[in-house]
């Protein structure tokens, strides 16, 4: 994600917040829809329900500011102290719902810079969607009142690979490990060849799964009311940058 407030701190002001959406390679308009007030950002997170993001505006500036952090190395390892610790015994506040891939290679609280309590955080290869994923989610949104989700896609996908060459007239695969490749067939684009496939496959597959969760009649009733946004984003591996996608 573009910023301007790299190794300023953890609260992007308005304005500076207004110059990433507009200039930083991707529009909120696909994620944060139209409707959304434009509020001031929420206090970084600290262990308490009252230092968080209440927005998804003030929550997705915050991931923007922690991945900024991390991909110049200036990581503060937030939300790991023992005060932290001993507040979340008594309840949990996390201010963004992240649906990534289980790449072992993005873990979504270091890839944002947050620590412990900040992000519910739900894994499936290629980000793909079941009852269990979906339930996570909806867990996150409604019972936790989160205000963001990210489908979180990234470069050089196993899964989605696995998906292109499945397409491409490859072997079975082998137990439930089909089913991935079957959901994820849908984003290919057969127009396209070799790395082109795979990489405009990656990025297809992110918006069509952010697409199916703003479907969700619970979820689509709080993005309508501004309440909740849904952000497809992708990572990149080369450069450790998240970009939002349009």
């Amino acid at each position: 994600m573009r910023t301007d407030d790299e190794g300023q701190g953890r609260r992007p002001g308005r304005r500076r917040l207004a110059r990433i959406v507009l200039t930083g390679a991707a529009a909120v308009g696909a994620g944060l829809v139209a409707g959304v007030p434009r509020l001031p950002p929420a206090a970084p997170p600290g262990g308490g329900a009252g230092s968080r993001p209440t927005t998804p505006e003030s929550a997705l500036g915050e991931l923007v500011a922690g991945n900024g952090r991390w991909r110049t190395y200036h990581e503060l390892h937030p939300d790991q102290t023992r005060t932290v610790r001993r507040t979340l015994v008594a309840g949990q506040h996390p201010f963004a719902v992240v649906l990534g891939c289980v790449d072992s290679r993005v873990p979504p609280e270091l890839v944002f810079d947050q620590g412990l309590g900040d992000l519910l955080t739900v894994r499936s290869a290629g980000e793909v969607l079941d009852e269990a994923v979906l339930g996570s989610i909806a867990y996150g949104v409604l019972e936790l009142r989160i205000p963001l989700v990210v489908v979180l896609g990234h470069q050089s996908c196993g899964a989605v690979a696995a998906a292109v060459r499945a397409a491409e007239g490859g072997p079975r695969l082998p137990a439930h490990m089909q089913y991935l490749v079957d959901q994820i067939r849908p984003a290919i684009d057969r127009t396209l060849r070799g790395a082109a496939r795979v990489d405009a496959a990656i990025t297809a597959n992110v918006r069509l799964v952010g697409a199916r969760l703003r479907a969700e009649p619970e979820l689509a009733a709080k993005v309508a009311a501004g309440s909740l946004a849904v952000v497809g984003a992708r990572y990149e591996l080369t450069s450790q940058r998240v970009r939002l996608l349009r």
